[in-house]
């Protein structure tokens, strides 16, 4: 066993020493981040999770360890003992331990290192899918590193936040009963029930309300969840949240235990105080101005309604505006000022974009003087009474440039709020990725319960069917789903939503209500949710909560790009680990253990 590891113990980390420890002896453990060869003197940059020291091998000072230095390579792993010296007027202003070196007078080399695939520095130009798969080397980096440091220390406030409240960390199971809503879940075959399958849960939400049922009062959890989603770069087939749940509240109480921790969380990590309480925005406003329920409200370009507007003019002489209403359809505007200078071409690829997204086209006119339209298809049609009305109602001055959607209230929505944001970027009032220093935080409020499936043709839960409807509503249960709003919540920064949740349903007879709303019959109900539904009947509290996307979280406190870079060990947009190879096959025996056989195809 090495000497570094049974008498010489680590005193400091590489981030640590200062001036005030010149003189002291230091026993440094890390690896080897730069060397280089001065004749007499050997110089490396010894790094650890902390940061970087200097480390000087004199070969008048310790001739022996200057030797077993020249076999220091890059990423070879060592122990160094020595004195601290300071650097006089060779002060390295770039690194926190800049003002000293260490002089080294042992060393020891633990292992050592094949050149790596890549190299191990901050900024690197390396393909995402190399450096996945040597992840491990990958995460030696320090801004990687850095961002883990800042996840754990969220981790360690946001428990100590919840249990000074009294909050109580309980656990849920991860192999569950599959229910119907939500996500697609994952399934894992049971070897001891053949043919039977649990899935892992997306989320912990009936254990949860379980929780309150059974008088725990105050629950919070940080739990591993899990969804068998397409993938993206804020999306994981495996995610952490902080899981939360609270009996005799409403939802202002939620907000109120929510907003501490969210402003905590800002102070302790950035050092930023984050005002309270956040804006609340009803669904309702913000699908009308952002055409999505998480707008990034940092800048403008917020949509303009103007169905009605075109209805009151019976089509205004542009019959495809006519037309789109008449289907039961909406009709939107968002103005770009003049001082964009978009020019026809970059006007034309914006065109592009919205056809990605389903679109049929981009609709356009440029305010001229008067009020006029120009480069417009509708510029010929449309009636000077419906032209100066939209005018009015969008702001539009001499100049601008009108952009509109009209058809399908879904497609519109969705191509409207993205075309906002892909403007916001492009024309710099936001940036491509991170806050740009600012924060603005909100609740959006009292969505419908309900949306309307048009394959099925039956009205499904928006969420999912255990969130309480607003008391006046619950008149329309029978006759009108639709109007059925409810006390559902998002909260929501800079575009992005980190946290959703509800006030639950605690009344069977309400419960039985929403149900057959959803075409869901009382055995269909049973089989699926008999369980909670027994639950209810005995004593249910009134209880809510939420759930805050962990990783989502990080990736905003720390700038990250994308959510793979605050997770230690992602997998790709085709849900593939590169490190590991999985997933993998099994072979025969495993899957006639599991009572499963493949139907897959053979690759070729």
């Amino acid at each position: 066993m090495s000497r570094f590891i049974t008498e010489l113990k680590r005193t400091h980390s590489c981030g640590q020493l200062a001036a005030a420890e010149v003189g002291r002896e230091v026993v440094l453990f890390g690896w080897v981040a730069n060397r280089r060869d001065h004749g007499g003197a050997i110089f490396i940059d010894l790094r650890d999770r902390e940061g970087v020291t200097q480390v000087v091998f004199e070969a008048g000072l310790a001739p022996a360890v200057h030797d077993l230095a020249g076999q220091l390579r890059l990423e070879f792993c060592v122990g160094v003992r020595g004195k601290v010296v300071s650097r006089g007027q060779n002060v390295n202003p770039k690194l926190a331990t800049g003002a000293i070196e260490v002089h080294a007078e042992e060393l020891e080399i633990f292992n050592r290192s094949e050149p790596t695939p890549f190299q191990i520095e901050d900024r690197l130009d390396t393909s995402e899918e190399k450096r996945l798969q040597y992840r491990y080397l990958d995460l030696r980096r320090a801004p990687l590193q850095k961002t883990l440091m800042t996840r754990a220390r969220v981790n360690h406030l946001t428990r100590n936040y919840f249990t000074e409240r009294g909050f109580l960390e309980l656990e849920t199971p991860f192999m569950v009963k599959y229910t119907p809503g939500g996500a697609r879940n994952f399934l894992v075959p049971s070897r001891l029930n053949a043919g039977k399958f649990y899935a892992l849960a997306e989320s912990p939400q009936l254990f949860k309300q379980l929780y309150m049922i059974a008088g725990f009062d105050r629950y919070f959890q940080i739990v591993r969840c899990f969804r068998d989603e397409d993938l993206r770069l804020d999306r994981q087939p495996e995610f952490t949240q902080i899981d939360v749940e609270m009996s005799f509240v409403e939802q202002g109480d939620v907000f109120d235990v929510i907003e501490g921790l969210v402003v905590q969380l800002w102070k302790e990590v950035l050092g930023v105080e984050i005002p309270r309480p956040f804006p609340r925005m009803p669904f309702a406003e913000s699908m009308d101005r952002f055409g999505n329920d998480k707008p990034d409200v940092r800048f403008g370009l917020e949509h303009v309604v103007l169905t009605e507007l075109v209805r009151t003019h019976a089509g205004g002489g542009v019959p495809l505006l006519e037309e789109a209403v008449a289907a039961k359809g909406i009709v939107k505007a968002l103005v770009v000022p003049a001082s964009a200078n978009l020019s026809r071409t970059e006007v034309d690829k914006l065109e592009e974009y919205v056809r990605g997204m389903g679109s049929k086209g981009l609709a356009r006119a440029k305010v001229a003087e008067g009020g006029e339209w120009t480069q417009s298809p509708f510029a010929k049609t449309i009636t000077p009474a419906l032209r100066a009305a939209v005018n009015e109602a969008t702001g539009a001055r001499p100049g601008d440039l009108i952009l509109l959607q009209f058809g399908k209230e879904a497609v519109v929505q969705t191509v409207m709020a993205n075309l906002r944001l892909h403007l916001g970027k492009k024309l710099g009032l936001i940036p491509e990725y991170g806050s740009g220093g600012a924060w603005r935080f909100l609740w959006v409020v009292n969505p419908p319960l309900f949306e309307f499936d048009e394959e099925s043709g039956q009205w499904a839960a928006a969420h999912h069917a255990f969130t309480r409807p607003h008391d006046e509503c619950v008149q329309y249960l029978e006759t009108d789903p639709g109007k059925v709003d409810c006390y559902r919540y998002d909260c929501v920064l800079n575009g992005f939503e980190i946290g959703g949740g509800s006030i639950r349903l605690h009344d069977p007879a309400v419960q039985a209500r929403v149900f057959k709303a959803m075409g869901i019959s009382d055995e269909d109900a049973r089989s699926k949710f008999g369980f909670l539904l027994d639950a209810l009947k005995m004593g249910a509290p009134p209880h809510g909560g939420i759930a805050i996307g962990m990783d989502r979280l990080v990736m905003l406190l720390t700038g990250a790009e994308s959510l793979r870079d605050v997770v230690a060990w992602p997998k790709t947009q085709k849900g593939t680990d590169l490190m590991t190879g999985a997933p993998g096959d099994v072979d025969a025996k495993q899957l006639r253990d599991l009572h499963v056989r493949s139907t897959a195809e053979p690759a070729r």
